[in-house]
C-alpha cells in the first residue's frame, strides 16, 4: 500500500495542474455567445514570493496578456464581453535539490469579467484563481531546474488563461452568463423536446470592437 502514496500524489498533481498549452491543442468550443472584446491585465500590486527568480510587472502583463489573447480569440459567439485580470502574486521556482528539495512554480490572479452591451460587470468580487507549473517530466525534479524563466512564465500564463475558461464555463452554466448553457450549442447539441414559440425562459473602456489590453 505504501508504495501506492507516491502514484496517487503524481495524480493529484496531474489532476489539479492541467496544461493550458497542451488544451489549445483541442477544438475550441463556444462558451455561450462569448466572444472577446478587451482583455486588461494590470499588476499594481505585484507580490514575488519567497525564493523566487525575478520577473517584473510588465513582463507578468505581456505574458498575461499574450495567454489570454492565444486562448479566448478563438472565441466567435455574438457579445462582445471584457476581461480584467489583475496579477496578485508568484513564485518562479529557481534551481533546487532535485527528487529532495523541488520547488514549484505558481501564479494567482484576480479576474473580473464585464458584459459589454450592459456595460456592467458579470461578477462584483473579482475571482481569485491560483494555478501551479503543469505537470510533465521536466517539472517532476523542479521547473527551475529544467526550465527557463521565460518558459516558467508561459507556462503558468497558459494554465491561467485555461483556469479562467473552466471558470467561465461554470459560470455560464451555473449563473447564466454569456447566454446561458444552450447558447452557442449547435442545434443538435441542444436539449431535444416538442417545438415551442421562441423566447426569453472597477471599469475598462467599453467598446464594441475588439482590442489588445494595455
Amino acid at each position: 500500500m505504501l508504495r501506492l502514496i507516491p502514484v496517487l500524489v503524481l495524480a493529484l498533481g496531474l489532476s489539479a495542474c492541467a496544461n493550458g498549452q497542451t488544451d489549445l491543442k483541442k477544438p475550441a468550443e463556444p462558451i455561450g455567445d462569448f466572444k472577446l472584446g478587451h482583455a486588461i491585465v494590470v499588476a499594481p500590486n505585484i507580490v514575488e514570493g519567497p525564493v523566487s527568480r525575478n520577473a517584473t510587472a510588465e513582463e507578468w502583463i505581456a505574458s498575461v496578456d499574450a495567454a489570454l489573447e492565444e486562448r479566448f480569440r478563438r472565441q466567435d459567439g455574438d457579445k462582445f464581453y471584457h476581461l480584467g485580470v489583475s496579477v496578485e502574486g508568484f513564485v518562479l521556482a529557481q534551481p533546487g535539490i532535485p527528487l529532495v528539495f523541488s520547488p514549484k512554480s505558481a501564479l494567482i490572479v484576480r479576474v473580473t469579467a464585464w458584459d459589454d452591451a450592459a456595460q456592467k460587470k458579470l461578477n462584483d468580487t473579482p475571482e481569485e484563481i491560483t494555478v501551479l507549473e503543469s505537470f510533465s517530466a521536466e517539472t517532476v525534479v523542479g521547473s527551475g531546474v529544467t526550465q527557463s524563466r521565460e518558459q516558467q512564465m508561459r507556462n503558468l500564463s497558459a494554465n491561467m488563461a485555461l483556469q479562467i475558461e473552466k471558470w467561465m464555463r461554470r459560470m455560464q452554466k451555473n449563473e447564466g452568463w454569456f447566454g446561458g448553457p444552450d447558447a452557442g450549442k449547435r442545434p443538435s447539441e441542444a436539449e431535444s423536446g416538442p417545438a415551442e414559440v421562441a423566447g426569453s425562459a472597477d471599469s475598462p473602456q467599453a467598446s464594441a470592437a475588439p482590442g489588445r489590453g494595455a
